[in-house]
């Protein structure tokens, strides 16, 4: 989030803005998979991949093994050969060096530390308010004018890395099931009735989808009426 007369709002503050802690950490975890450092594990797991440059247990370059969680080196060394990432996706990505589900990765300790930093920030900016936790005026205006500026897209040509985070930000499960069906339907960030559309006629993961989640500031509260 950039400071000056106006503030500009990163894709994971929209998303907490538009769906509390869960719809930022699914951003942050497209963001991820968008630059080849996540994927999907086993149904409805996420795991980091790799960092460029960084050796794994066999001496390959990739991530270190899922054995590597302990707060040692093979971990840092991972951090530090990333490219440059914001706070929550870089916690993220610390985090999935031992695979999750999507409740699990929520729910570790690291994220929610990160995620609680966001929306101090936030708060400080004056797009929310902490009680009763909900979005401010500005907020709203803030979504409207986005949404005003970057509409659902139909499919993912033409579109950055940016545009792609961004619209999910704004729009959740449905920009998801164009833009990012495969992931977000194994790794369990949506259902399978969301893209069955598409093609993918998979059995679901068990696990929820990231439909109908209340803004939420992580405390309880429901959010703020658009």
């Amino acid at each position: 989030m950039s400071g000056g007369t106006s503030v500009r709002l990163e894709p994971y503050e929209v998303a907490l803005l538009r769906g509390g802690p869960r719809a930022a950490v699914t951003v942050a975890a497209l963001a991820l998979q968008l630059r080849g450092l996540a994927d999907a594990g086993r149904p409805g797991r996420i795991r980091a991949t790799r960092a460029p440059g960084t050796a794994g247990a066999t001496g390959a370059t990739g991530a270190p093994s899922a054995g590597d969680t302990g707060g040692g080196r093979p971990v840092q060394d991972a951090l530090d050969a990333l490219p440059a990432l914001d706070a929550l996706p870089e916690t993220v990505y610390a985090a999935l060096q031992r695979p999750a589900s999507f409740a699990e990765l929520e729910a570790r300790t690291d994220v929610r530390e990160a995620l609680s930093a966001l929306r101090a920030g936030l708060v400080a900016a004056g797009m929310l308010r902490s009680l009763p936790p909900r979005r401010t005026r500005a907020a709203r205006r803030a979504l409207r004018a986005l949404r005003d500026g970057h509409p659902l897209p139909a499919g993912r040509k033409g579109l950055s890395e940016d545009d792609v985070l961004m619209a999910v930000a704004l729009y959740g499960e449905p920009a998801l099931s164009v833009l990012a069906a495969r992931f977000a339907l194994r790794a369990g960030l949506i259902a399978r009735a969301e893209v069955a559309d598409k093609g993918f006629h998979r059995r679901a993961p068990r696990g929820g989808g990231t439909g109908g989640v209340m803004y939420s500031c992580g405390g309880g509260g429901g959010g703020g009426s658009d």
